[in-house]
Formats: structure tokens, C-alpha cells, sequence
């Protein structure tokens, strides 16, 4: 098994508002060894008027298939 930080799962989905605090949110986690899987999401949040976004990241041992 690989070790992650704080014993995570090798695979996380970073989702919230889309500012700079999530993109700063995800710089941190492939600052700290994550690497992008696949292309984010967006979608609009029609109960807060915001758009959201969502970006998944495995850690760089895993061995995952796209």
C-alpha cells in the first residue's frame, strides 16, 4: 500500500467554489505529492449562485489507469 499524507485514500475529489482558494487548494495537494487525474469539473450552483468545481488527484505512487 502506498503511504499518503495523514493516511489518505490514493484517490480524493477536491470540490468547492471556484476561486482562488480552491485553486490554491489544489497547488497544495500537488505541491504535496498528488498528481491531476483526469480533467476538473465545473457546474453552476444555482442555491448559492456560484460556479463549483470539482478536481480529482491520486497520489504519485498509485498506479491507475484513466
Amino acid at each position: 500500500m502506498h503511504q499518503t499524507p495523514d493516511d489518505r485514500p490514493i484517490y480524493r475529489l477536491l470540490t468547492g467554489k471556484d476561486d482562488r482558494a480552491f485553486c490554491e487548494r489544489v497547488s497544495e495537494a500537488l505541491d504535496q505529492g498528488w498528481r491531476l487525474y483526469g480533467s476538473p469539473a465545473l457546474a453552476w450552483d444555482t442555491e448559492n449562485s456560484c460556479m463549483k468545481a470539482a478536481q480529482a488527484v491520486v497520489w504519485h505512487e498509485a498506479d491507475v489507469l484513466k
